[in-house]
C-alpha cells in the first residue's frame, strides 16, 4: 500500500469544499497562492490529500507532459491503497473508462483523433445557424412576457439543442436531451435514471445512424479510420454532449451576467470598442466555464513549483487560479484583447476539442439575445443573484431579467417541440444510495 502525499511542513492543508470554498473560491486560491506559491497542498472530499496548481506556467507543465502527469485515474495512489470508497463523490470524475479523457499515448491519440477529426468537418457558418434557430425559439418562448430567467430559459437549453442537431439527432430529441442533462448535473434522486435515459437515446441514435448516414458528427465518428466500435461511439458522444452542455452553458451565463451588471463592459460592447468573441474571451480569463479539473496523477516522484509531489499524487489544474496568476496578469481589473492564452479550454493533449464550437454557440447566442431585447435589464437587485460555488466550478443559479414585451416576429421560427411528460425518466423503485445521488450535486455545487 502506497503512503498518502506529504504536504510540506505546517500543513493542515486548506480544504476545497465545505464554507470557506463555496463562500469564494477566488479568495481561497489568492490565499493559497500567498501561503505557498504556485502549487498548493489541499484536501479533497474525503480529506484526501492533493496538489492545487495554481501558476499559469505550472499548469501548462502539468497539462503539457502526460509523461509526468497522467491523465489515468488509476494510478492514483489513494485509490490504490483503498483510501477512496466506491461512493466517494470524486467517482464521476476519476473512475477509469475507456475514454479519451482518461487515456494517454497511443490509446488517447485513437479514440482523440476520431472525435478531432469528426468535429473539423462541420461548417461554421452552418452552425451558426442552428444557434441563430434555436436562440430565436427560445427567446420567442418569453418575449412577449417581457420577464424571463436566462440561465433556465437561454443559458441552459441553447448548447444542448445546438448539440442535439450537430449529432444528428432529430428535433424531439433536444427538449428531452435538456432536461435529463439538467437533472443528471444537479444530482437529483432521478439523476441516475436521467444518465439511462441519454445512455439509451444515444445508442438508439448509433443504431440508427448505422442504417441511416448523414452529414453529422455521429456519422462521422462511426465512419472513421480507427474503425471504433458502437459502445465507444456512443461514450464519446455522452462525453461531447455533457461536456458542451455544462461549460457553454456556464460561458453564456457569465457573459450576459457580466453585460447585465458591469455599466463600463456593457458600455464598451455596445459602442463598439469590445466586440462580443473579445468579451467572451475576457469572460474566459476573468471566470472559466471551470475552475478547476480533475485530475492528473504523478507517474513518479517529481517536483512542481519548489514542491516534492510523489507518485501516485493527484493534482488539480486551477485554471481559475492560473487565469490570475500574477506572473502574466500583474492587474487582473485591466481589459485583455486579443489574447487567448488563457487556460479556460485547458492545454496539451487533453485541450477542449471542442472549444471553437463552444464559442460559436456563445457568441451568437447572446448575439441573437441583445439584438432582440437591447433593453435587457437585471430583474432583481445584483446582490440578490445566487450563486452556488464547487471543487470544479461556480455556478449562478439564475439571472432575473425584464425588458420590453415585444411579438413573436422573427422569420422563420418554428416552435420547439413541445416537452414530453416523461422527458426526464422517473426514479427506480428502489432508489440509489443518497450519497450516490448527491454526487454532482456536491461536484458541481448544483442543487
Amino acid at each position: 500500500m502506497s503512503t498518502p502525499p506529504t504536504p510540506p511542513p505546517g500543513c493542515p492543508a486548506h480544504r476545497l469544499y465545505g464554507p470557506e470554498a463555496e463562500a469564494d473560491p477566488t479568495a481561497l486560491y489568492e490565499k493559497l497562492r500567498a501561503e505557498y506559491g504556485s502549487v498548493a497542498p489541499v484536501l479533497v472530499h474525503g480529506d484526501l490529500p492533493a496538489w492545487l496548481v495554481l501558476g499559469h506556467r505550472e499548469n501548462l507543465d502539468v497539462a503539457r507532459t502526460p509523461s509526468r502527469f497522467s491523465r489515468d485515474p488509476r494510478r492514483w495512489g489513494d485509490k490504490l491503497a483503498g483510501r477512496v470508497p466506491p461512493d466517494h463523490p470524486l467517482t464521476p470524475m476519476t473512475a477509469w473508462q475507456p475514454v479519451c479523457q482518461f487515456q494517454d499515448g497511443t490509446d488517447h491519440e485513437r479514440l482523440r483523433g476520431a472525435i478531432t477529426d469528426s468535429l473539423e468537418r462541420f461548417d461554421r457558418r452552418g452552425i451558426r445557424r442552428y444557434v441563430k434557430r434555436f436562440a430565436d425559439q427560445l427567446i420567442d418562448a418569453f418575449v412577449e412576457s417581457g420577464r424571463a430567467d436566462l440561465v433556465a430559459d437561454f443559458a441552459e437549453p441553447l448548447p444542448m439543442l445546438v448539440m442535439t442537431q450537430l449529432v444528428g439527432a432529430p428535433d424531439s430529441y433536444g427538449p428531452r436531451l435538456v432536461e435529463a442533462a439538467r437533472d443528471m448535473i444537479r444530482g437529483t434522486e432521478t439523476a441516475l435514471a436521467s444518465n439511462d435515459y441519454v445512455t439509451l437515446t444515444l445508442r438508439e441514435l448509433v443504431a440508427r445512424k448505422r442504417q441511416v448516414p448523414g452529414r453529422d458528427f455521429t456519422t462521422w465518428m462511426l465512419e472513421h479510420e480507427t474503425a471504433l466500435s458502437d459502445d465507444e461511439v456512443v461514450e464519446h458522444l455522452r462525453l461531447v454532449l455533457i461536456a458542451a452542455f455544462e461549460t457553454t452553458a456556464n460561458l453564456i451565463a457569465n457573459t450576459l451576467h457580466i453585460v447585465l451588471t458591469d455599466r463600463r463592459f456593457r458600455a464598451n460592447l455596445s459602442g463598439g470598442h469590445m466586440t462580443l468573441p473579445d468579451a467572451l474571451e475576457q469572460v474566459l480569463w476573468d471566470v472559466p466555464p471551470l475552475m478547476t479539473v480533475i485530475g492528473r496523477w504523478a507517474t513518479g516522484d517529481t517536483e512542481l513549483g519548489g514542491h516534492r509531489i510523489k507518485a501516485g499524487d493527484m493534482l488539480l489544474l486551477g485554471l481559475g487560479a492560473g487565469n490570475r496568476d500574477p506572473e502574466i496578469r500583474p492587474d487582473t481589473d485591466a481589459p485583455i484583447h486579443g489574447n487567448r492564452s488563457h487556460l479556460a479550454f485547458s492545454s496539451g493533449p487533453h485541450e477542449c476539442p471542442g472549444q471553437d464550437i463552444g464559442r460559436a454557440i456563445a457568441d451568437t447566442g447572446i448575439d441573437t439575445l441583445l439584438t432582440r431585447l437591447p433593453d435587457l435589464e437585471l430583474g432583481v437587485p445584483e446582490a440578490d443573484l445566487v450563486w452556488s460555488s464547487s471543487l470544479m466550478s461556480r455556478h449562478l443559479q439564475a439571472l432575473p431579467v425584464r425588458f420590453t414585451p415585444r411579438g413573436t416576429t422573427v422569420t422563420g421560427s418554428t416552435p420547439l417541440p413541445a416537452r414530453a411528460a416523461a422527458a426526464v425518466p422517473t426514479a427506480p423503485a428502489a432508489q440509489p444510495p443518497a450519497a450516490r445521488g448527491s454526487w454532482w450535486s456536491r461536484l458541481l455545487g448544483r442543487r
